[in-house]
C-alpha cells in the first residue's frame, strides 16, 4: 500500500486551521468578545469602531454640559439676585420719591441704594470657576468697575461682545452666555447701574427734586424689567442643555447596547462550535498518526 505524502501535508495543515479555529474560540469563550481581531470579522471590527467613535463623542458632550450647566446655573442665581436687589432699589426709591421723608432718611436711602449698587455690580463681577461670567470673552479679568464722582457715578465696562455656544451632536448650537454690558448697561433706560448711579445722586443731599427722581426710578423699573428678559435667555439655554444631555443619553444607551450586541460573544454556540473544534482536531491527528505508521511500516517491509 502507498501512501500519497501530499495526502498527509493536506491533513496538517487542516490540523492547524483547526487548531487555529479552536483557539479562536477559546478565546472568545474565554473573554466573552466574538470580534478579537480584524481578520476575523473586518466589516464587524469596523462597525464597532463608529460606535466606540460615537459614543466617545457623547460621551465628550456629556462633560461639556455638566461643566457649563454650571455655568448657567450660577449666571441664573445671579441674575436672580440682581432681580431681587433692583426690587428692593426701586421700592426704596419709591418711597424716597413720596416727599414725606426727614433729609436724614431721604440721605439713609441714598446709603441703601449705594450698597445695592455696590451688591448688584459684585453680582455683575460673578466668576465660575475662575472665569467672570458676564464679562463676554474677557473672563480673567472683573468686567465692571464703578468710579464714585462729586456727581452721579459712573460704571464702566471692561469686558468685550463674545457670545459663546455649545455644539449639540445634531448640529445644532447653545448660548452659553449673555455679554454684560447687553444685562446691565443696556441702552438709555435699560442701564441698571445708570439709574442706580442717578438714584444714589438723587438722594444724596436729603433734598428730593421729585421730578427727576421719579424719572430716575421709572427708569430703574424699565432696567429691572430689561435684566428680567434677559434672565430668560440663560433660562432657555438651561432648559435646552437638559433636553440635549438627556437625549444624547439615551443615544449612549442605546450605542452601547448595540455595541455590546455586536461585541459579545453567544456563549452555547461558541461552547458548541469549540467542543466540535476539538473533536475535529482530535480526530485529524488520529488520522495523520496512523497515516504517518502504515507509510513507516510500509516504507521498512520494502528494505
Amino acid at each position: 500500500m502507498r501512501v500519497d505524502p501530499s495526502y498527509i501535508t493536506n491533513l496538517v495543515g487542516s490540523l492547524d486551521e483547526a487548531q487555529s479555529n479552536e483557539q479562536q474560540l477559546s478565546s472568545e469563550l474565554s473573554s466573552g468578545v466574538s470580534i478579537t481581531s480584524l481578520s476575523k470579522d473586518p466589516v464587524g471590527a469596523g462597525q464597532n469602531v463608529l460606535l466606540l467613535n460615537q459614543i466617545q463623542q457623547d460621551d465628550s458632550f456629556t462633560a461639556s454640559s455638566n461643566l457649563v450647566t454650571g455655568q448657567l446655573q450660577v449666571a441664573d442665581s445671579a441674575l436672580g439676585s440682581v432681580v431681587s436687589e433692583l426690587t428692593q432699589a426701586v421700592s426704596l426709591a419709591t418711597g424716597a420719591n413720596n416727599g414725606t421723608m426727614s433729609a436724614s432718611d431721604v440721605k439713609s436711602i441714598a446709603n441703601q441704594i449705594s450698597g445695592i449698587l455696590n451688591e448688584v455690580e459684585s453680582l455683575a463681577n460673578t466668576s465660575y470657576l475662575g472665569q467672570y461670567i458676564f464679562a463676554g470673552g474677557q473672563t480673567s479679568t472683573a468686567p465692571f468697575s464703578t468710579l464714585t464722582t462729586s456727581s452721579a457715578g459712573v460704571t464702566t465696562y471692561g469686558g468685550d461682545e463674545d457670545v459663546n455656544y455649545l455644539g449639540l451632536p445634531n448640529g445644532q448650537k447653545i448660548q452659553l452666555n449673555v455679554p454684560g454690558d447687553q444685562i446691565f448697561l443696556g441702552s438709555g433706560e435699560n442701564s441698571v447701574f445708570g439709574a442706580l448711579n442717578a438714584l444714589v445722586a438723587d438722594y444724596s443731599s436729603g433734598t428730593v427734586n421729585t421730578s427727576q427722581a421719579v424719572s430716575d426710578t421709572e427708569a430703574l423699573g424699565t432696567a429691572l424689567n430689561y435684566v428680567s428678559q434677559q434672565r430668560v435667555t440663560v433660562d432657555n439655554s438651561i432648559t435646552q442643555l437638559g433636553a440635549a444631555s438627556s437625549a444624547v443619553t439615551n443615544e449612549k444607551t442605546q450605542l452601547t447596547t448595540a455595541q455590546t450586541d455586536l461585541m459579545q460573544a453567544d456563549i452555547p454556540t461558541v461552547s458548541t462550535q469549540l467542543s466540535l473544534a476539538e473533536t475535529q482536531q482530535t480526530a485529524l491527528e488520529d488520522v495523520i498518526a496512523q497515516l504517518e505508521s502504515t507509510s513507516n511500516n510500509l516504507f521498512s517491509k520494502l528494505h
